[in-house]
C-alpha cells in the first residue's frame, strides 16, 4: 500500500510541472494532458513489474521526453485555417498588448526550441517548470555547476538568435 501512496504523492507533486513541460514542447493542451497520463501509466507499469528506479523524477522526465519525441515523429504540418477550425483559435483585435506579449513569448519559445536539446531541456526545466539548478542536476544526474553553466550558455545562445533576428528585420 505504501508504494501506491508514494506514487500518488509523486503524481500530485509532479503532474503540473510535467504538463507544462509537455505543453511547451508540443503546444497542444490535450496532447500534453494525454502524455502526462501516459507517462505516469508507463512509470507505474515499470515499477509494478518490480524494476528498480534510482532517480524517479529523472525517470519520469525521460519517459515524457521519449513520448514527446514519438509525437514529433508523428506530427504533421497544420495550417492556420485548420487550427482555427479545430480549436476555435481567433486572435482578438482589441487585445493589442496581449497579442504583442504572446508574439514575443512565441518568438522566444521558437528560438528556445531551435536550441540543442541539452540547452533547451534545462532552460525549460528552469524557467517553465521552475526547478532550481540543484533540482535539475538531481533529475539529470549531473553536477549543479554543469547545469548552471548549460542554462547560462543556452540563454546566451537565445539572446544571440534574438539579436540576429532583430537585425534581419531592420
Amino acid at each position: 500500500m505504501a508504494i501506491t501512496e508514494d506514487f500518488v504523492a509523486l503524481y500530485d507533486e509532479m503532474a503540473d510541472q510535467l504538463f507544462r513541460h509537455c505543453f511547451f514542447k508540443l503546444s497542444n493542451r490535450e496532447l500534453a494532458l494525454d502524455l502526462v497520463q501516459e507517462t505516469f501509466a508507463r512509470t507505474w507499469e515499470y515499477i509494478a513489474a518490480g524494476k528498480e528506479v534510482k532517480n524517479i523524477k529523472g525517470f519520469i522526465f525521460k519517459v515524457a521526453n521519449n513520448l514527446i519525441i514519438d509525437e514529433y515523429r508523428k506530427k504533421k504540418a497544420v495550417s492556420l485555417e485548420a487550427l482555427q477550425e479545430a480549436t476555435g483559435f481567433d486572435a482578438p483585435i482589441n487585445e493589442h498588448k496581449k497579442t504583442i506579449f504572446s508574439v514575443e513569448v512565441d518568438t522566444v519559445l521558437a528560438h528556445i526550441n531551435k536550441l540543442d536539446s541539452k540547452y533547451r531541456d534545462v532552460i525549460l526545466m528552469r524557467y517553465v517548470n521552475d526547478y532550481s539548478p540543484k533540482e535539475i542536476a538531481k533529475i539529470l544526474g549531473e553536477s549543479e555547476n554543469a547545469v548552471s553553466v548549460r542554462i547560462n550558455r543556452g540563454i546566451k545562445k537565445v539572446q544571440e538568435m534574438l539579436k540576429v533576428n532583430s537585425q534581419n528585420e531592420q
